[in-house]
């Protein structure tokens, strides 16, 4: 048991439940640190699998932040990105047998709450048979929800599901509090589950369906960002709506925006102190899917071709990268992202748009070229290039198979730096 000077009596429980994905566990993790470091007295149990219990050992986290784990119900075959509907349903019929008699064990006192992210939606009825409230956290954007919430007016105007070739360009312009979107920037699944992933839709619909028999509602986004979907969500809830902020790590930041860190810092951060003001564009795209082999090739070649330089967060094989990337750059398996991107040698982010990474984007100043593979990663990147002004597309059509060529790349990565330095002259 963990060690709280703290009176039991008074102390507020705060059960934590994540969606078992990188994506969804960094926000949560980092409300709860945020409760737990201002209020001592609240104590948080954060409920992992013994898998992600490994990945999080290092990190750090405030004392009244423990973690609880259930075993790895979900089969270890069931990778993610090879599986995702598998992964999907696992997360949904096999953990919420052990989370309830983990609840059972938990010392006292008993939850006051229980934040679980929307995408496990039977933590809604588990609340209600033991009598806990239950706070739904939603780990995208505003507009997606809105997007997923609004889906059967979507059906009402035969908008989906679509044939993107064909009609992709159709605009929609009637999902409350969301600015005109084309057919081709809605989220993957909303307009593509015809593909056979009926239900990996049918499941995230039923979660969302849940959310008004919680207790509360949660976006991680700030108001000022999406105030005209939030507003128009309120009024359609019984239940009390909050944007919490951007659940990303700001707080590890001193007012200046520099680290605050008792550790030394690590070798790409002191590649960064040494690369001119703005002159890095780096690169990540994300802990989950992947474009394919031939297309990664050509990003390769075009990042060499340009002579940009560059700093690089490669899954699986780094040589591949080191090898076609010139010597311009760094590769490396792992980064602090939010760090790297408020340095001042870090001039753009060729990025997912997954919601974190462009939230982070957003906080660091940076501008983005966006190369949206899945899910809310397609309407994040329309956001970051037409609504916000604050990228440019790599990747333009969903449903388009061809691969980008190395001119291509080249092109836009050169076309960011001249970007720049117009915007800098208005």
């Amino acid at each position: 048991m963990d060690s709280l000077d703290v009176d039991p009596t008074r102390k507020l429980h705060v059960v934590a439940m994540p969606y078992p994905g990188r994506g969804h566990i960094n926000p949560m993790m980092n409300l709860c640190k945020l409760i737990a470091s201002r209020r001592a007295y609240i104590v948080i149990t954060f409920i992992v699998t013994e898998e992600w219990r490994g990945f999080l050992s290092s990190d750090s986290k405030p004392a009244n932040i423990r973690f609880r784990t259930i075993p790895n119900v979900i089969p270890s075959e069931l990778v993610r990105a090879k599986d995702f509907p598998g992964f999907q349903k696992a997360t949904v019929t096999e953990m919420e047998a052990p989370v309830e008699q983990l609840l059972d064990q938990l010392e006292p006192p008993k939850p006051s709450v229980i934040i679980y992210d929307i995408y496990l939606g039977w933590v809604v009825g588990l609340g209600s048979r033991r009598n806990i409230p239950v706070a739904s956290l939603w780990t995208m954007s505003a507009v997606v929800f809105s997007m997923f919430h609004h889906y059967d007016i979507l059906v009402q105007n035969g908008h989906v599901p679509a044939n993107l070739s064909e009609r992709g360009k159709e605009i929609i312009d009637y999902i409350p509090g969301v600015a005109s979107t084309l057919i081709a920037d809605l989220p993957t699944f909303l307009k593509l589950h015809d593909k056979g992933l009926d239900q990996v839709l049918y499941r995230a619909m039923d979660a969302i369906s849940r959310v008004p028999n919680a207790q509360y509602l949660l976006f991680t986004s700030f108001y000022e960002l999406e105030r005209q979907v939030i507003d128009t969500l309120k009024p359609k809830f019984s239940l009390p709506i909050y944007s919490i902020g951007p659940a990303i790590p700001y707080f590890e930041f001193g007012d200046n925006r520099s680290p605050i860190t008792g550790h030394s810092e690590p070798d790409y951060m002191k590649w960064l102190d040494v690369q001119p003001r703005g002159s890095v564009l780096y690169i990540s795209q994300g802990s989950f899917l992947s474009v394919s082999s031939a297309q990664l090739d050509e990003i390769v070649a075009g990042i060499h071709d340009s002579g940009v330089r560059y700093l690089w967060v490669a899954r699986g094989e780094i040589s591949r990268f080191k090898e076609g990337g010139g010597d311009r750059g760094l590769v490396v398996p792992w980064c602090d992202q939010l760090k790297v991107l408020c340095h001042s040698s870090v001039g753009g982010f060729w990025s997912h748009c997954g919601w974190n990474s462009t939230k982070e984007a957003i906080f660091g100043g940076v501008p983005v070229l966006t190369f949206p593979i899945f899910w809310d990663q397609i309407p994040n990147s329309k956001r970051i290039t037409e609504d916000w002004k604050i990228g440019w597309r790599v990747k333009r059509e969903e449903a388009d198979e061809t691969v980008m060529t190395r001119e291509e790349m080249v092109d836009l990565c050169r076309g960011l730096w001249s970007w720049k330095v117009m915007r800098g002259k208005k």
